[in-house]
């Protein structure tokens, strides 16, 4: 293998997890439907789930422990911040070739929720493959 397809072949997973990660970011930042939860609200449930703990049949209680790690991991997520500003601006150096390189239309990152501002930025038009 040459230096310059290695070189390539770099520049294509470095490109690949730069959209990854801006799409990663969309997902985790999309409004959810529903009472938005909160610590205090999280917290209430795993001290509800703990007092209830002691009571439950095997089953229930394997299904509470799975919803208290669920809730823990949960809690977790709450003090991360994605910072999408900074993933838009990657997302807008490469799209374009990795577009290009991996056959992706408009319509394609449209329907995952790319904004039409961030395409055209990238230099994604409407007219490229359908």
């Amino acid at each position: 293998m040459t230096q310059e397809h290695k070189k390539a072949l770099s520049e294509g997973r470095r490109q690949g997890r730069i959209v990854r990660d801006y799409l990663e970011g969309l997902e985790a930042t999309k409004p959810r439907r529903g009472r938005k939860r909160t610590k205090d609200t999280v917290n209430k449930r795993i001290a509800a789930i703990e007092s209830e703990l002691e009571n439950a049949a095997p089953l229930r209680k394997l299904e509470m422990i799975q919803e208290r790690l669920d809730l823990l991991d949960e809690l977790e997520t709450f003090d991360e911040t994605v910072d999408m500003a900074a993933l838009e601006e990657q997302f807008i150096s490469v799209a374009q070739p990795y577009a290009e390189r991996r056959g992706i239309s408009y319509a394609a990152f449209r329907e995952m929720g790319i904004a039409a501002p961030v395409l055209k930025r990238a230099g994604i038009g409407r007219a490229a493959r359908k």
